[in-house]
């Protein structure tokens, strides 16, 4: 079975994500849990980070 580069995939786990940005599994979580949030997406209990989303909000956040 032939792994995507984390850079091509459109949707990433949560411990994806936090190597994908450097930003820690549990402060995704905290940010996730708001349900104004855009770059999350809920398949059953499981959250996955839209990726193209998440880069956009990276890109004009100040600080987290």
């Amino acid at each position: 079975m032939k792994e995507i580069p984390i850079w091509e995939k459109s949707n990433l786990t949560i411990e994806e994500a936090a190597l994908y940005s450097g930003i820690g599994r549990n402060k995704l979580r905290q940010l996730t849990d708001d349900e104004n949030c855009k770059f999350v997406l809920w398949v059953g209990n499981k959250r996955l980070i839209k990726r193209k989303k998440f880069d956009e909000f990276i890109e004009v956040a100040y600080s987290i």
